[in-house]
């Protein structure tokens, strides 16, 4: 297997994992029990407005709608650890510079209100208890920097993995569980040297769901694996499932990037360039440098403007 010559990407591995955090408790539940798409026993119930934010933000690509849901659901439902959590990544993703300390409490939140569900739902309790160190670490290392926050951020880690195995041993084909966790894995797994992805790929495919994150998921994987016409296998079928949505047609057009097909990447860009506004700062301006180096490449003109 090739992997890309890269280091260990902070920003990218953050913002992958506060994703999975996001998407693995809300797809697709409606504010009956009846709606939980993971499980077909002792399915679980959200909020409308959690429901409403999710859908926003993973299936249309559209993060000003999915702020505004939150910002209601965080208020109307005070004791849903994932609400803070995905505050926490609306902020990272606007601007990953100035917005740590504002980061910071929802972080905080995310733990605080997961330790309290584990007296009712251990299982949840314990999943978000560790995306709530997860993130608190993440926030020591990017303001205190990696030599005076390497102690106290192994320490969030540690917990991290306590409570991740916690979670599992109550029950360790979760799904919900097994979203969190296994992208979490994937990520680092892709990310860290050394490191073997086979079986975290393995795993995030067998268990991860709903299908258009599975498949959105590994198409990352594969594109930092270098391994690109698995890539846009994978990259195809969340578009067919997600056609509107504007970061899977700049998904697909990194892709095309990668296999040095830069003409054909304009058409994706150019997609996910026109829904710009439904994406946060950070992204919009990643798309905008990435569409006009590939233009510049094919002898085009810069599109994305």
């Amino acid at each position: 297997m090739k992997i890309k010559k890269q280091g260990f990407k902070f920003d990218r591995t953050v913002s992958a994992v506060v994703a999975a955090a996001m998407f693995a408790f809300g797809w697709g539940t409606a504010p009956t029990l009846a709606g939980d798409p993971f499980r077909t026993n002792d399915p679980h119930a959200i909020g409308s407005s959690t429901e409403e934010a999710f859908n926003a933000m993973f299936k249309e690509g559209n993060y000003p709608e999915a702020e505004a849901a939150v910002d209601t659901a965080l208020t109307a439902e005070p004791n849903e650890p994932m609400l803070p959590a995905l505050k926490a990544s609306l902020l990272f993703l606007e601007d990953d510079s100035n917005n740590w300390e504002a980061f910071k409490p929802y972080a905080t939140q995310t733990r605080e209100r997961a330790e309290k569900l584990i007296e009712t739902d251990p299982l949840r309790g314990h999943i978000y208890t560790a995306v709530g160190h997860f993130l608190e670490g993440a926030y020591t290392l990017k303001t205190e920097g990696t030599i005076r926050g390497a102690p106290e951020a192994l320490a969030k880690l540690r917990q991290v993995l306590q409570n991740l195995e916690d979670a599992a041993e109550i029950a360790p084909e979760d799904p919900e569980l097994n979203i969190i966790k296994g992208f979490m894995d994937l990520m680092l797994a892709v990310n860290l040297p050394f490191a073997n992805p086979n079986e975290s790929i393995e795993r995030f495919n067998n268990y991860a769901a709903p299908d258009y994150l599975k498949h959105r998921g590994l198409a990352i994987a594969y594109r930092d694996l270098d391994q690109q016409d698995n890539a846009m296998s994978e990259v195809e079928k969340a578009l067919d499932l997600t056609p509107n949505n504007p970061e899977v047609k700049y998904l697909k057009a990194q892709i095309f990037v990668e296999q040095g097909k830069h003409q054909d990447s304009l058409e994706f860009f150019k997609q996910a360039w026109e829904k710009k506004n439904q994406l946060p700062g950070e992204i919009r301006h990643q798309l905008k440098r990435e569409c006009n180096k590939a233009a510049r490449t094919a002898n085009q003109p810069e599109p994305c403007q």
